[in-house]
Order: structure tokens, then sequence, then C-alpha cells
């Protein structure tokens, strides 16, 4: 069994049935392709051979394998859907980017007078609202955001704003924009990140700090995004 695996939070059988499905992704194991028996596959992963049942079992509910008496257990589909996140660069189609997205609340401080955890841009009198959420797609995660929304601003759909995608709901609302950024790094998913994405712990995350401020240079709407690497596609084009 790998480091990682075991510093990961996520229960072991879902941890092999991720890398499962990611080689039926990548086709490793193709459409028809008899997978390694379960003996195989324990040793692989220096697990019990229980473990591994359990996450061939669970793949063969989602319709990915199909086990055959005295035959084996074979893959019955070609791939699952690879979902694809676009770190866009205008505020119009990052808004869009939420669309059909899911957030979970996870913590929320409304009470909140502390500025945003941001050195740049003036902090707001009123205080911050705080949310750290888990955003997902089609039922799986893909991205933890901790952000701060100046208190006016929520106060005025405080139900949309626990409940729905917030940059969305301020285009929506036409707040007032008038600068906007973001910054993105690399990294890796400590145990806590591992397991609310359901990865590996020190799988590749991407780190996204996003800053909107007024017109007199008041941070509106600061946010920390973590995204799964897995999922993240950034493009820009280079010839206009």
């Amino acid at each position: 069994m790998s480091n990682s695996m075991q510093r990961n939070p996520v229960p072991l059988y879902l941890q092999i049935a991720e890398t499962m499905r990611e080689r039926i992704r990548r086709h490793k194991w193709n459409l028809g392709d008899a997978i390694p028996t379960l003996e195989a596959l324990a040793l692989e992963f220096g697990v019990a051979r229980v473990t591994v049942r359990q996450a061939v079992q669970l793949l063969t509910q989602e319709g990915l394998l199909r086990p055959q008496r005295g035959k084996g257990t074979f893959v019955s589909a070609a791939s699952t859907q690879q979902h694809v996140v676009h770190l866009h660069t205008s505020l119009s189609d990052l808004a869009r980017s939420y669309e059909g997205t899911t957030p979970q609340i996870l913590r929320i401080d409304e009470d909140s007078t502390s500025p945003p955890a941001t050195t740049d841009g003036q902090p707001g009198e009123d205080g911050y609202v705080r949310m750290r959420r888990v955003h997902s797609i089609e039922g799986a995660p893909y991205c933890v955001i901790d952000l701060s929304l100046r208190r006016r601003l929520f106060s005025k759909a405080p139900s949309a704003y626990r409940q729905q995608a917030v940059i969305p709901l301020m285009i929506k609302h036409k707040v007032p924009i008038h600068e906007a950024y973001q910054t993105m790094t690399v990294g890796q998913a400590d145990s806590e990140l591992a397991y609310l994405l359901r990865v590996t712990a020190d799988s590749p995350v991407v780190h996204v700090e996003r800053v909107f401020k007024d017109d007199k240079g008041t941070v509106i709407y600061f946010a920390h995004a973590i995204y799964r690497g897995d999922w993240v596609q950034w493009r820009v084009d280079l010839v206009s």
C-alpha cells in the first residue's frame, strides 16, 4: 500500500475504485478487456482481497465492470466521462462555468469583522460573510472554496448566496465590479482536501485566488479556490 493511500482519510476501497476508473477512462483497460484477478489487484495495491472486492462491486454497480462466472471480470463501458473545468479569463465566462454546479456549505460565519485573507485592497467597514464550500458536478466534488463576501452584498439575497454559486449571483444582481483578477499556482492535496475532493493525498491540485474590488478599491469578494488537478484545463489564446 502506498504512503499516500495510507495518509488519505478516504476509505481504501474508494481510492482503489477511483484508480480503476482512471484506467478505464484513459483506456488502459478497454471495453471487453478482462481486468486482473482479485488476488492480483490485492497484491498490487497491498490490501486485503475483500477491499478490492468492494471496489469491484462498486464499479459493477456503476456499470463499468461485468463479472462472468468462471471467466473473470470484464470492462463493460468504454470509458467514464472526464469532466473538465476551464479556468476562464473573463468574468462572464467565469460565471457561466458555474452553471450546473452544486455548492455545499461546510462552514459559514455571517458575523465576521476581520478583513479577507488578502493583503491587496481595502477592507469593507461593514465586514464580510465567510463561507467554506465544496462545489460538485453530477455528484462529483471538484473544488473547495474559502470565500469572503462583503456583508452588505450578502444581506441583499442571503438565502440565494447560501445556496447558489456566488459569482453568477453577483453578475445577475449587477454588482458593480471595478477590478477583478485571479492568480493560479499548483500544489498537492493534503489529507483534508483529499477527503473533500475524493482524491489520493499528494494528488495535484490547482490553487486560484480571486479578488474583486469596487471603484474605491475596497475588496467586495475574495476567494481561495482549490481544484482537482485532473479536472482543470486552462486555455490562453496567443493570437487574437
